[in-house]
């Protein structure tokens, strides 16, 4: 709780004491002569005559201590920005409401008016405080300190201070200070304030770790690759600090709203208080009393507080999920998305080979092929090598050097190698041509979905080894997902084969596909699918590498994939995945359709409520009691309506 909040209820308590001995304080003395009429009457006779009309002096000053404690400081910045030139905000209707009301004798209601606006008051602090937890949560990933080698000694330093190349320490239960590549030690990270994951994560040297992690067990030594001011956890807490700076057209209409509802209420108060009076000739406190009413009424707290506070909601929740909105105009676009174009590589894809499938000759055996493939391949850092070496690895064998003997690389084709004294070739189409041997025909119709690696041993061929780029495991839900969320046209671009595209697309029901385009191809595309949308319509673009940057510029909403994504694309993204998740792209949708509801319900029922009370006000069929609901009451169940656009972990 904020001591802010704190001061605030404070105060409320205090106030309330004083207002309830004051009421209190009203009641005995008006019970005393009723119980004890002859003592009460002496009493009042003798008193009246030495100091006069004690008795509404008392009241009045009992009231007056309760309203100052109470209301105080709403009438202290109600003066303020009326110095300021501000002078019609919801101070200034609740001073004048107040105060009016104490001039025409009501001291209870007055007080009770302003208590109750205060009792508001500190439900929206609450609902606001809560809301920021979420978003608080990602502001403590800020690292206090780095433990930095240098001469041989660990010294503890502000992170700023750390320069690129040196040499940091991280213990068990510290946090990361920057980002970098281990050098030694194996360890588990807790990512969970940066992904919204729960499950640790293994790490162990050669591995890359990112700012705002913690180190959970053994201790690390890496290397610094970015400066603080250039690291991941510095890029995520500006994207937090900036995202409520950018408001959502809701919120502009609401503070347009504001700005001439206020001056216009206040004037029909006035009309109200003034023009009855003099056409009936009389009855001025009657209509001076419907006048406050209506003033208080009239305060447009419910809608100024609710509907800001829905949106910092449905940021909150959306980041403790692991979805970074850089603001709430992005996350009332998400729910008009109606063209969703998505990368393959790295957004639907892993981004990464991996072997899928072994087509092993007749009478050859499939771990044979594997193992000869690895071994050839194992001095190679390409990455179709490496999956090879993985892949054998992953069935529970180890490349033992003392089998390998000569390996000669042969440029564009592949690799020659003696493994256990016989010569093994492995490469692509163009070697075995190149070495005379005949590959047949069995592995066609799988080149057209992956590469090949084709296998000899000794001048006979043994099969051949299909390595693609693996779908993400939730790449199909995902994709479901925007489907069943409204989304009329889902486009997949890649700068890959078509035909590894389109067995990529067809698998995952995708009816677009553009494949081997260039950046600037991507960037032609997105115009011409601008040209698809309605006027309201949005274009989403959902990319993770440096080449999408452009795309993620123009589109209406750029999503970025993954906080180990592109810098370049982060930066350049509205929308930041933290996990690796497609998936999250609907959720995020789910929560903006969800917020804007609850924006929708808190705009219909608070004005519904306000101009129907109005109404019975200005017929003086509606007192302050009245008015009070209709402005502390209405604004605390929008408040409560507005906190629940922090549940997302159902969508």
């Amino acid at each position: 709780m904020t001591k802010k909040l704190k001061k605030r209820i404070r105060r409320v308590l205090i106030g309330a004491v004083c207002y309830f001995a004051a009421v209190l304080w009203d009641k005995l003395l008006l019970a005393s002569s009723i119980i004890i009429p002859v003592p009460a009457v002496i009493a009042e006779l003798f008193l009246r005559n030495a100091v006069p009309n004690l008795h509404d002096m008392i009241r009045f000053a009992a009231f007056l201590t309760a309203y100052i404690v109470i209301g105080g400081d709403v009438v202290k910045n109600a003066v303020k920005n009326i110095g300021h030139g501000q002078v019609f905000d919801e101070n200034f209707l609740m001073m004048i409401a107040t105060v009016g009301a104490f001039f025409v004798g009501d001291y209870p209601e007055a007080v009770a008016v302003m208590l109750f606006y205060q009792v508001g008051e500190c439900f929206q602090s609450y609902a606001v405080n809560k809301s920021r937890k979420s978003i608080a949560a990602l502001m403590d990933i800020r690292p206090d300190y780095a433990n930095v080698l240098r001469d041989g000694e660990e010294k503890e330093v502000d992170p700023d201070e750390v320069a690129i190349g040196e040499t940091i320490v991280l213990k068990p239960g510290e946090r990361i200070p920057l980002d970098g590549t281990i050098l030694t030690g194996n360890s588990a990270l807790d990512t969970m304030a940066l992904t919204g994951e729960s499950m640790p994560r293994d790490v162990s040297a050669g591995d890359e770790v990112i700012s705002g992690c913690i180190n959970l067990s053994g201790v690390l030594e890496v290397k610094v690759s970015r400066e603080f001011g250039q690291s991941t956890v510095a890029k995520i807490l500006d994207l937090v600090e900036n995202a409520s700076s950018k408001k959502a057209e809701s919120e502009n209409f609401i503070t347009k709203f504001a700005k001439y509802y206020t001056p216009i209420v206040v004037f029909c108060a006035l009309a109200l208080a003034i023009v009855p009076p003099l056409i009936l000739s009389g009855g001025w406190s009657t209509w001076i009393y419907r006048a406050l009413t209506f003033l208080v009424i009239s305060c447009p707290c419910a809608l100024v507080i609710s509907i800001p506070l829905s949106f910092f909601g449905g940021l909150g929740g959306s980041s403790k999920a692991g979805i970074l909105i850089k603001g709430s105009n992005y996350l009332e676009a998400l729910a008009d998305a109606q063209i969703v174009v998505m990368d393959k590589t790295g957004t639907l894809t892993k981004g990464s080979f991996a072997v899928v499938k072994i087509l092993a000759e007749e009478g050859v055996n499939e771990k044979e092929l594997l193992e000869l493939s690895a071994y050839a391949e194992s001095y190679s850092t390409h990455p179709i090598s490496q999956s090879l070496v993985k892949a054998y690895q992953d069935a529970g064998n180890e490349v033992i050097k003392e089998r390998l003997g000569t390996v000669e690389e042969i440029a564009g084709h592949g690799v020659k190698a003696v493994v256990d004294g016989v010569t093994v070739l492995a490469g692509n189409e163009k070697l075995m041509k190149k070495e005379g041997i005949s590959i047949g025909t069995k592995w066609k119709e799988d080149a057209l979905t992956g590469t090949l690696v084709h296998v000899a041993k000794d001048g006979g061929y043994l099969g051949a080894v299909v390595i693609a780029d693996e779908m993400k495991p939730d790449a199909q839900a995902a994709v479901a997902g925007m489907k069943a969320m409204g989304i009329k046209q889902i486009v997949m671009l890649t700068g890959d084969r078509k035909e590894v595209a389109e067995h990529v697309a067809e698998k995952l029901g995708i009816t677009t596909v553009y494949a081997e385009l260039l950046p600037g191809d991507k960037v032609d595309r997105v115009e011409e699918l601008f040209g698809q949308k309605s006027e309201k319509g949005k274009l989403i673009f959902v990319g993770d590498g440096i080449n999408d940057a452009p795309v993620l510029a123009r589109a209406d909403i750029g999503i970025a994939m993954g906080g180990l994504g592109s810098d370049a694309a982060i930066e350049a993204a509205d929308v930041v995945i933290m996990t690796d998740e497609p998936s999250k792209i609907a959720k995020a949708m789910k929560i903006s359709v969800k917020t804007l509801r609850i924006v929708k319900e808190n705009i219909v029922f608070a004005i519904g409520v306000k101009v129907l009370v109005l109404l019975l006000a200005a017929l003086g069929m509606a007192n302050m009691w009245a008015a009070v609901f209709a402005d502390v009451g209405v604004a605390v169940i929008a408040i409560l309506n507005a906190m629940r656009a922090l549940q997302t972990d159902q969508l």
